[in-house]
């Protein structure tokens, strides 16, 4: 899979059991499904390289779905 480099604001989302996320400034959602614990702060900036992941379900109904692959 391709990556690419994302900068943004981490944010935590309440819904279903709740996840942690990057948002961007032109207002894209990701949500890394190897979310560091320390980078679990509101309104951290962040700038981390990604790739896409296919789920085939999900409960989290909130972001794009992507891999941490390099800071």
């Amino acid at each position: 899979m391709k990556s690419f480099e994302i900068q943004g604001k981490t944010t935590y989302q309440a819904l279903g059991p709740g996840c942690w996320g990057i948002v961007t400034a032109d207002g894209t959602a990701y949500r890394p499904v190897n979310f560091p614990e320390e980078w679990k702060v509101e309104g951290k900036e962040v700038r981390v390289r990604v790739e896409p992941v296919e789920e085939s379900a999900s409960v989290f109904m909130w972001g794009q779905a992507v891999r941490i692959v390099g800071g």
